[in-house]
């Protein structure tokens, strides 16, 4: 059983047991976040599709890990006129652990 899922702008396939690593969500180490944005859920032959989501359907997650991934440099340069700019970027990010699939 897997679901299609929705969050931070970006569509996942998850589950049960699979760990995710999304754009940061609100909350602490050990909460538990549903996630509502359900698209498609497929048990076994059973294929359940929404238009646009399905109705009632949510995947229950747990917060492993709160963090910033690694840093990208941005450098930008003229030639010849002496401009020179470096900029640094860690993007935030949440990492859920998949409980379970209610379809």
């Amino acid at each position: 059983m897997y679901a299609i899922v929705r969050t931070g702008g970006k569509q996942y396939q998850v589950a049960c047991g699979d760990t995710l690593r999304v754009e940061k969500l609100a909350g602490d180490i050990g909460d538990s976040v549903d996630l509502n944005d359900v698209l498609m859920v497929v048990e076994g032959e059973e294929v359940k599709v929404g238009q646009p989501l399905l109705e009632n359907a949510k995947v229950v997650a747990k917060i492993a890990e709160q963090g910033k991934s690694k840093k990208v440099l941005v450098f930008k340069k003229k030639r010849r006129k002496g401009y020179r700019l470096k900029k640094g970027h860690r993007q935030s990010y949440t990492s859920l652990k998949i409980e379970e699939i209610k379809a």
